[in-house]
């Protein structure tokens, strides 16, 4: 019986040792970090921007108002807002600006649907790249400038730095900090050591004739990691420009941020079952970029992981205190790991008293990893609780 609980607590650590060590590997990495400067030229490319935007009409205005406000010729860019089940007031207010709207009314909407719509509503226009933005982003003025500068490199994918719009809840903090991490491991990391940027939903720009023939082909609420494995599987390489921001409002309620997780995790599972059998095939081609988003999409939810690692570490230090050096070493390992990553600008007595709300998140969530049948067709929306 005592052999039987000893290989089953060694296990559960290895399993959870590699997604630690995963972690680490990249954080470090990211320290080593240094952009791609792409030179300014007097090219200036056309551009679509795409604002999917099902029911925001709280925030959709004032993301149309911050993207109008580029320092780039206007004749160069046009903003399509693809409006899904929005007030006529909305729709009215949003017709008044020199953008194109398209308006849709889908029985079961998602994002996907959206940019394929947009696609096809502009297939006679020219444009050299898609700009795909959330409907609460803003950005600088610039940011045309900087993907014009990346295009006119040769880039097909881009990915911006999104970063919290609002830090106003211990919820909200503990969404930027998330945010910042994956910044920091999964783009800034992997880009450092010769992979691709990761995805995240908005902020992203890809070559037009590229979008147009792959857009169609995807099918669920997880678009961003579909697009990841499409570009992987191509070896297209994914840049992530640190420096240029997207601002993205963050998920302000416990129950919010637990559902919109959620859902990230069943599209998480959702694209890794459909990317795992192309995963020999990708390792005999040497296609390493593949195969890593393949593991990275294997590895537990954050939180999901800190929560695990700390209750196997204090059983075992209370059940068998001569086998718990080693899950302390992991739950150190683990902490160092975050710590190095979070921008010090997050570190304050807000981040402080925000990181008691964990265990009741980690408990939810782990609780949610039981009820993720249709989760992956849903509309990933966020609640938006300002006027």
């Amino acid at each position: 019986m005592v052999t039987l609980l000893n290989l089953i607590n060694l296990l559960i650590f290895y399993l959870l040792a590699v997604s630690v060590s995963y972690l680490f590997i990249y954080a470090i990495a990211s320290k080593f970090y240094r952009r791609h400067k792409y030179p300014h030229t007097e090219k200036y490319n056309r551009f679509a921007v795409l604002f999917p935007a099902y029911k925001e009409d709280k925030v959709i205005e004032q993301s149309v108002i911050s993207f109008l406000q580029q320092n780039y010729p206007s004749d160069k860019y046009e903003i399509i807002v693809i409006s899904d089940q929005m007030e006529d007031a909305t729709n009215e207010l949003l017709s008044q600006f020199p953008i194109r709207l398209l308006k849709a009314n889908y029985q079961n909407s998602s994002k996907a649907k959206a940019m394929a719509m947009a696609m096809d509503a502009t297939k006679d226009e020219k444009y050299d790249m898609v700009i795909i933005m959330d409907a609460d982003n803003t950005t600088t003025p610039y940011f045309l400038e900087e993907i014009n500068c990346a295009c006119n490199a040769g880039l097909q994918a881009i990915q911006a730095h999104r970063l919290a719009k609002n830090t106003n809840t211990d919820i909200a903090i503990l969404d930027a900090v998330s945010e910042e991490i994956n910044n920091s491991i999964f783009r800034k990391g992997h880009v450092a050591m010769g992979f691709s940027s990761a995805l995240i939903g908005s902020g992203m720009a890809f070559e037009t004739n590229w979008f147009r023939r792959n857009v169609k082909n995807i099918h669920t609420a997880g678009e961003d990691k579909e697009l990841e494995a499409l570009l992987l599987k191509q070896n297209i390489y994914v840049d992530y420009l640190d420096h240029l921001y997207v601002y993205d409002e963050k998920t302000q309620k416990k129950d919010s941020m637990a559902h919109q997780r959620r859902r990230w995790f069943a599209a998480q599972l959702g694209s890794l079952k459909a990317s795992l059998p192309y995963f020999p095939k990708a390792f005999i081609l040497g296609n390493f970029d593949y195969c890593d988003k393949v593991l990275q999409w294997m590895m537990l939810p954050r939180i999901i992981l800190i929560f695990l690692t700390a209750i196997f570490t204090l059983l075992t230090s209370i059940i068998h205190p001569e086998m718990s050096i080693k899950w302390w070493s992991l739950s150190f390992l683990l902490l160092f790991t975050l710590c190095i990553v979070i921008p010090t600008h997050l570190y304050n007595r807000q981040l402080l008293r925000a990181l008691f709300q964990i265990p009741a998140l980690a408990w939810i969530m782990f609780i949610n990893l039981f009820k993720l049948k249709g989760v992956n067709k849903e509309f990933i929306h966020t609640e938006h609780d300002h006027n």
